[in-house]
């Protein structure tokens, strides 16, 4: 079985490409702001599918589809990481993305949406990471 990364690539390129024409707005402008948006928008978007894909991808560890529907968002990518499908570190950093999607989703304010934008750097990284695997062949 492979899992479809269609989307999650397209969505990761999106990502990529709204964050380097961010980078050549004068902060303040509206294109900056819009930029801003996107980029906090995808951000989510690339979020939520890793953590879905991993989580399918995670089923035939744990036996089921179901006992892998039971994990919370962080729990898939500390089990990834116990199945050696990202590495500690990675899981890690994926606890910290989620929490500053989460900040950036729930709460209102300049300071969530730049803490959201600070890690689009290695979250590009990551996400591209967890892409190749959702993509390999798996029973």
């Amino acid at each position: 079985m492979r899992l479809n990364t269609d989307y999650l690539n397209r969505s990761v390129r999106a990502l990529e490409s709204a964050f380097a024409l961010l980078q050549e707005q004068e902060t303040g402008s509206v294109a900056s702001d819009v930029y801003r948006a996107a980029c906090v928008k995808e951000f989510e978007i690339v979020e939520e599918l890793c953590g879905s894909l991993l989580k399918k991808r995670l089923a035939p560890f744990l036996g089921s589809n179901r006992e892998a529907d039971r994990l919370s968002f962080k729990d898939v990518f500390r089990h990834a990481a116990k199945h050696v499908l990202i590495t500690a570190d990675e899981a890690e950093r994926w606890i910290r993305y989620r929490d500053a999607r989460n900040d950036a989703a729930h709460r209102c304010g300049a300071r969530y949406a730049d803490d959201a934008l600070a890690v689009i750097p290695s979250f590009i990284g990551d996400a591209k990471s967890v892409a190749r695997v959702a993509g390999e062949e798996f029973e």
